[in-house]
């Protein structure tokens, strides 16, 4: 019998001193034990995060554990992109370069709300804000050798089918669900992450875009869940979900080997190695999520609707339009 690959744990994140990384929604659930292992390990670690309060409660948490670690917090409300301007403003101020950014950030709504910009706050959140963030801050990815772009996507943008809807981004011509609203802008996550990688094949920038998905994993996330569905969460029924789920450590797996694994390919896409829980393993894409002409026309959309504009080639920046 031939010899079956160890699984990948925290035990393999590498020494990261003289590392930055950038971690949105770093204030509680898988962006706060993504963070808390990155620090341990050495890692430089901006806090990109919506509340100062909660930020510095996740501060004073990964100190636990890493207790000279360098924490600054970047405030990032994603659902702004004033605010998404600012904060790439400001971020130059904080580090000279960033080695790993996550966009870990993320929601579900159980009701259609609009941003102060006149988006969708899912979709807002999860896909335009990130698409903002990262093409402001490219310039500060680009000066680090081998850096990587992280996107957290979800299971549910494979599982549940939901085909992007291009023309209708913003459920204005359509019922406003709850999971099928979540589930395009975690697809979009995906193609995010495969267009961005299409575009730097072909050039010198060493740089390399992946995706990575938590598996259900028990954090305050579950929130955010339908009404209907909230039962769910209630601790009294957790023991009937432990098949299938798993805790924010676990979950923080994927976006850990993504981010640091030497043997990481880019446009790879790592989860769970079951449906919904296990050690990281890489994953094959399906559907709408690697169609290139969508996503192409994602990315045109979402140029659009932020201004920014990513200019990737011999000299590859970004503008805000």
């Amino acid at each position: 019998m031939g010899n079956k690959a160890l699984p990948w744990t925290a035990a393999d994140i590498p020494e990261l001193s003289g590392r930055t990384a950038v971690v949105t929604g770093a204030s509680a659930g898988l962006g706060l034990e993504t963070a808390r292992m990155l620090a341990e390990r050495g890692a430089r670690v901006v806090m990109a995060c919506r509340n100062a309060e909660k930020a510095a409660g996740a501060v004073e948490f990964v100190r636990q554990t890493a207790p000279t670690a360098e924490l600054p917090v970047l405030e990032l409300d994603l659902t702004s992109l004033e605010s998404v301007r600012a904060a790439a403003a400001r971020l130059p101020q904080l580090v000279e370069r960033v080695d790993l950014l996550i966009n870990n950030a993320g929601t579900m709504n159980q009701r259609r709300l609009v941003t102060v910009d006149g988006f969708e706050n899912t979709f807002a959140t999860n896909h335009l804000g990130p698409f903002a963030f990262t093409g402001l801050v490219l310039d500060l990815v680009l000066a680090a050798p081998g850096a990587r772009i992280v996107t957290v996507a979800s299971a549910m943008a494979e599982t549940r089918k939901s085909p992007l809807d291009l023309d209708d981004l913003a459920f204005e011509q359509r019922r406003y669900r709850t999971m099928t609203a979540y589930a395009q802008s975690k697809l979009a996550n995906l193609m995010f992450t495969q267009e961005l990688q299409r575009k730097l094949n072909g050039t010198d920038v060493e740089l390399c875009a992946v995706a990575a998905h938590p598996g259900i994993a028990v954090t305050e996330f579950t929130r955010n869940l339908p009404a209907s569905a909230r039962w769910l969460a209630h601790p009294s029924v957790q023991w009937l979900f432990n098949p299938i789920q798993q805790t924010a450590t676990m979950g923080a797996l994927p976006t850990l080997r993504a981010a640091v694994d030497p043997g990481v390919r880019g446009g790879e896409f790592f989860g769970p190695a079951g449906k919904f829980k296990g050690f990281p393993v890489p994953l094959e894409l399906t559907g709408q999520a690697s169609d290139p002409v969508v996503s192409d026309a994602l990315w045109a959309a979402s140029e659009k609707l932020t201004g920014v504009v990513f200019r990737i080639g011999e000299e590859m920046t970004s503008e805000s339009a």
